[in-house]
């Protein structure tokens, strides 16, 4: 089939439309698998394309309909050509799910300005600009989801991570900005804080984030749900700093301050 057929024979089973750049493992497959055995073809994108071709066969052995696509999230123009790509095969995109980010330590006086520029050109710019590529289409419809992936950093920056935070922190700004401009044209915007470790079997195992995910996409609480804080009860909000080294210079985040009071 060519592309304008089988975008055709997909709108045609009414099916929903996922694309999630930075895809890999973790978090963002089991992402994928939620939305896929919930009605959605899904769309993938991150650098490695052996890693979404594993991704791929694992979605299509539970019976989800994925498309994938290389680029590298900080680069504008790889980014839009994957996104068109995608977008020409699956139709147009309902939820957006942004979850790329480089994930490299260094204090503050230790990274350059270079470094943090190229970091954020991943961490916040490839955001905006998968933003700016699929929200008009959703707008027009009166109707989408975009979720942007954040983390604790945002709330309570650690130095180890200082690219990171400033990434994240950013990220959070521009959801925020973005839910006020875009829910009044019907697009719900959402960032969600993962404040702890994601492995499998524990408090931050990435099917119980992915149900969080799907609910957002699927029933979001308005304003409520601009941000959501996924920390469950008695885990550490304090999870970058194992050695508690900064305890005596960090403050609670705020809903971790509302819970224990």
């Amino acid at each position: 089939m060519r592309c304008s057929e089988i975008q055709l024979s997909l709108e045609g089973l009414n099916l929903k439309r996922c694309i999630i750049v930075g895809a890999g493992s973790g978090v963002s497959a089991a992402v994928a698998l939620r939305f896929g055995t919930g009605g959605y073809t899904v769309g993938l994108i991150s650098r490695n394309a052996q890693n979404l071709e594993d991704l791929s066969k694992r979605l299509s052995d539970a019976g989800v309909t994925a498309f994938w696509e290389t680029a590298n999230a900080g680069d504008a123009e790889e980014l839009d050509q994957a996104l068109d790509s995608l977008v020409s095969r699956q139709g147009s995109c309902d939820v957006l799910v942004y979850n790329a980010a480089v994930l490299r330590p260094g204090k503050p006086l230790d990274v350059t300005t270079d470094d943090i520029a190229v970091e954020l050109a991943v961490n916040l710019l490839g955001a905006h600009r998968a933003v700016k590529k699929l929200a008009p289409k959703m707008i027009e419809r009166g109707a989408g989801t975009i979720l942007f992936t954040g983390g604790g950093l945002s709330l309570e920056p650690f130095p180890e991570w200082t690219s990171l935070a400033l990434g994240k922190s950013a990220l959070r700004s521009l959801a925020i900005s973005l839910y006020k401009d875009l829910a009044p044209k019907g697009v719900h915007v959402s960032v969600l804080a993962i404040c702890g470790i994601v492995a499998p079997g524990g408090p931050f195992d990435p099917s119980k984030i992915a149900e969080e995910y799907w609910r957002v996409a699927t029933r979001p609480v308005g304003v409520a749900d601009r941000e959501v804080v996924f920390q469950p009860a008695g885990t550490d909000p304090f999870y970058n700093d194992p050695e508690k080294a900064y305890s005596d210079v960090s403050v609670l985040p705020s809903h971790m301050r509302q819970a224990s009071s």
